[in-house]
């Protein structure tokens, strides 16, 4: 097992149980946070990862943090979903680590799981379910409130069942990773830890003990991006969620995630997710899927 995935924490978003019909259809949702579905009626379809699933009753789906997604439901369907933030220590993912499946058949426990952690957690439910003009802003400054105001607990209960859940998604067809693969996991690490200052290859060839020209063809191997790209990407997602959960200025959030001119943030960003970071932020939870 890797030590990182010990410090594994989830922090609650959402918690609730939908019914949806034809309006439930939206194109290229991307959020910084997990979900988590258990279809108890009717159907629906999910885009994501290049792939369709169609949502069925009696089976669970996960989408990842930073997933493009998009949801169609033909007449109706009814579910139950967790919307949850993710991260290990120096704010690495867990999806950076294991490989994931993202379609499981739902066991009576799990099916128990979401009906308790419902019940430990009222008032969770999404206002509206359209992801891409959420309304309820400032839930996502206070979804921590809740959670600080759980019993104890309730809190270790809520973070057991979640992680309980997630863990039925893992896919253990995959070996351990190799040592050198094992090296780029530390690299990533490293990554995060210093999203805000100055990330140069040569630096993080030499934390691998490994030459430029071989840690970058290994680097893009493993994860399909240049070692650039992938901290570009990185320090864009950091700033995604900086302009959800927090109140900093827009150049306060370029400068905590490494851009010091604000320009060049806001072009990038612009070009990675297809939005300023002004408007980002006025949506308020842009992209934010709902039931």
């Amino acid at each position: 097992m890797f030590l990182p995935i010990e410090s594994l924490k989830v922090s609650l978003l959402n918690i609730g149980y939908a019914k949806l019909d034809s309006n439930w259809n939206y194109v290229n949702v991307i959020s910084p946070f997990t979900r988590l579905y258990l279809i108890t009626k009717g159907e629906a379809n999910v885009y994501h990862n290049n792939k369709e699933y169609v949502l069925k009753p009696g089976n669970l789906y996960l989408i990842p943090s930073y997933t493009y997604s998009s949801y169609k439901c033909n007449l109706h369907h009814e579910q139950y979903y967790i919307s949850f933030f993710e991260e290990m220590e120096n704010g690495l993912s867990i999806y950076n680590l294991m490989h994931f499946l993202y379609e499981v058949k739902a066991s009576k426990l799990d099916v128990k799981c979401f009906k308790r952690l419902l019940k430990i957690n009222p008032g969770r439910d999404l206002v509206q379910s359209n992801p891409e003009s959420y309304d309820n802003y400032p839930a996502l400054y206070s979804f921590q409130k809740k959670n600080e105001l759980l019993s104890t607990n309730k809190f270790i209960e809520t973070q057991a069942i979640i992680k309980l859940l997630l863990s039925k998604f893992i896919d253990y067809r995959f070996k351990p990773k190799k040592k050198n693969e094992h090296n780029l996991t530390r690299v990533l690490n490293y990554i995060s830890e210093h999203l805000h200052e100055t990330i140069t290859l040569d630096v993080l060839a030499a934390y691998c003990n490994l030459s430029k020209d071989y840690f970058s063809r290994s680097f893009k191997k493993q994860y399909g991006l240049g070692p650039n790209q992938y901290i570009q990407l990185k320090r864009i997602e950091r700033a995604q969620l900086l302009l959800l959960t927090t109140d900093d200025s827009l150049k306060e959030i370029s400068n905590k995630v490494g851009f010091y001119n604000f320009s060049y943030f806001s072009k990038l960003f612009k070009k990675i997710t297809g939005q300023t970071p002004v408007y980002f932020r006025k949506q308020g939870l842009n992209k934010y899927q709902s039931k």
